[in-house]
């Protein structure tokens, strides 16, 4: 036998010493024959988020009643759905439409950058409202003094660099892996655990990193919101004030809702992931969308059915605009 080996042995060599820098996103590769159709409720879906979210934040700028932090707040979180939902959605509907399903290891990885940055604001965000829920109810004298705009602005670039810092060590490092296995990515999206299945060589400490991030942000985020939501359940209920202690709780509600809607989607995810391993990709794919968007979706509309104020608002923005359409007289006023 020959010192350089057998032919296999030749093509294993080559073939390990590949890297692909292009690959194809195919979102669901057991339904490539009827795409087009799947292609009809994901753009729903994307109508849906952009159209509920921005009304609610053209609402919050437009009406002054709403210019205090906890709306402002709101506006930023559906901001970031906005471009959370824009970095994933507009290259899956071009793949189903238009075949267009090649994406490069540098579009990849932002693509990556920007999806994990947008969930990792997402949690901020809603770091910042508990804050702003305790010192309104915990310290009402002091809430306009302490919750500022500059203290706002402060926090705003706080929940950034912090998202920027946890997200980075996991891009940086998937930057530096070796991906031989295959350039076709069986996902909708650049995500990192549908990346790390085409490497080649030890990604251990990839995995490390990334459940370390995870684990670090999540303990440290339920920690803080506890402790925060916990000393607002004790002020309220030690309210003299019925109508006082009903307002705080049905607010407070609505953003224990969306917390709960979009951190139980975020691990829900995950134990799919890993438990559900005798599902075929499609069904994993289907899951983590619902997963992903469904938060995006559903938080625009948690807002603007149980905030009174935001309901309202709206209510008065659409009779301006149906009163500038047809006037007086085809109101029948």
């Amino acid at each position: 036998m020959s010192e350089f080996g057998g032919p296999s042995e030749l093509v294993q060599n080559a073939s390990a010493n590949i890297s692909y820098t292009e690959f194809l996103l195919l979102a669901f590769p057991g339904f490539q024959k009827s795409r087009y159709l799947l292609a009809i409720p994901f753009f729903c879906i994307y109508l849906m988020i952009i159209f509920a979210n921005s009304l609610l934040i053209y609402t919050v700028k437009a009406e002054s009643c709403l210019h205090s932090p906890m709306y402002l707040l709101i506006a930023l979180l559906l901001a970031v759905n906005v471009f959370g939902s824009t970095t994933v959605l507009p290259q899956m509907l071009l793949s189903f439409l238009f075949r267009i399903s090649s994406i490069s290891l540098t579009g990849c990885l932002v693509q990556m950058f920007f999806l994990y940055l947008a969930i990792m604001l997402d949690t901020g965000i809603l770091l910042m409202m508990a804050l702003d829920r305790y010192v309104a109810i915990c310290h009402p004298l002091h809430y306009a003094d302490i919750l500022t705009g500059k203290l706002l602005g402060l926090l705003a670039a706080a929940a950034l660099v912090r998202s920027v810092s946890i997200v980075s060590p996991v891009v940086i490092l998937a930057s530096q892996v070796r991906f031989c296995r295959s350039n076709v990515i069986e996902h909708f999206a650049c995500e990192h655990m549908a990346l790390m299945k085409l490497s080649c060589g030890d990604t251990s400490r990839n995995r490390v990193v990334g459940m370390a991030v995870r684990s670090f942000t999540i303990v440290f985020d339920l920690v803080f919101l506890t402790l925060s939501y916990s000393k607002i359940i004790l002020t309220a209920l030690k309210m003299a004030s019925g109508s006082f202690r009903h307002k705080a709780f049905h607010t407070c509600g609505t953003h224990l809702i969306v917390l709960f809607i979009g951190y139980s989607s975020c691990l829900s995810s995950s134990i799919v992931f890993r438990l559900a391993k005798s599902a075929s990709q499609d069904v994993h794919n289907l899951l983590s969308a619902m997963y992903l968007l469904f938060p995006w979706a559903i938080n625009p509309v948690i807002y603007g059915v149980r905030t009174k104020e935001i309901r309202e608002s709206i209510l008065r923005l659409f009779r301006r605009w149906r009163w500038a359409l047809f006037g007086p007289r085809k109101l029948g006023t």
